[in-house]
């Protein structure tokens, strides 16, 4: 048995296709993925680039279309993925697919490009309380982004740079704009870019921090999201949280896609059982 997981997010489609290994126990079942594969849309409408990154995995995969039993979405645009046999909440699918991946985890961030969320989940990954930051930019991975093209750096290399520092610098803005000035003024004022990193960074931490709490911090954290690559993000936001440890995936950015294609199989099973 495959599924098909699609995350629609705001700058790529993720695709991950996911195979039931052997027969198994239907109460206990192994899982393998077959397949992971990400496409940015570029000047594509969003139904067609579901189509074209869903084929483009498939014949990665030596697949077809009817070889997959199910397709469940997620992300912002996963309402326009016409062929999704059932569209997903992002707290959902991002939950079920940290559990599965850091089964001890009981609290879950993700941060990507546009958005960032907690989510407190339960052993078998289903949501039990969240909270998200869709209004404010300044507390996303797009904010970093352009931080660090400010600096002249790449967003790795921006992550990397802030572990590099032993200053700490505050800023106080509390939007996007706001703090993009203090930056520039940062600059101006010849602050060593090691330092001005890793202001960004505890800034953006900190608003997710800030979320996070308001559905409380369990004592293992997962954190997934695009954002789970920069390292310097990751220490700021293990100081920010006051945990010992952040769990992290070798795939963050998929483990939406992973969620989804998770439930897409758990609910086939539950049809055949």
């Amino acid at each position: 048995m495959i599924t098909a997981g699609i995350d629609m997010g705001m700058r790529s489609v993720k695709v991950l296709l996911l195979e039931k290994v052997g027969a198994g126990d239907t109460a206990a079942p192994k899982y393998g993925i077959r397949q992971l594969h990400i496409m940015l849309p570029g000047e594509l409408d969003q139904d067609q680039a579901a189509d074209q990154a869903y084929d483009e995995a498939l014949a990665a995969a030596g697949l077809q279309r009817e070889d997959v039993t199910a397709v469940f979405a997620t992300g912002a645009g996963r309402k326009q993925v016409g062929f999704a046999t059932e569209g997903i909440t992002e707290m959902t699918a991002g939950a079920r697919g940290a559990v599965y991946l850091c089964p001890r985890a009981r609290t879950v961030v993700d941060v990507g490009a546009e958005e960032g969320r907690g989510m407190k989940t339960d052993a078998t990954g289903r949501v039990v309380d969240f909270a998200s930051n869709e209004k404010c930019a300044a507390g996303v991975g797009s904010f970093a982004e352009a931080m660090a093209r400010a600096l002249q750096m790449t967003l790795r290399e921006f992550g990397e740079a802030a572990l590099r520092s032993d200053q700490s610098i505050p800023m106080n803005a509390q939007c996007a704009v706001f703090a993009e000035s203090e930056v520039v003024s940062l600059i101006h004022c010849g602050t060593p870019k090691n330092d001005i990193a890793r202001a960004v960074l505890d800034a953006v931490a900190s608003r997710i921090c800030a979320m996070v709490r308001r559905v409380g911090i369990e004592s293992e954290v997962a954190l997934i999201g695009g954002m789970a690559r920069n390292a310097g993000f990751v220490q700021s936001l293990k100081t920010a949280m006051g945990v010992d440890a952040i769990s992290l995936t070798e795939m963050p950015e998929y483990v939406s896609a992973l969620g989804c294609a998770l439930l897409a199989a758990e609910r086939q099973i539950r049809a055949i059982a």
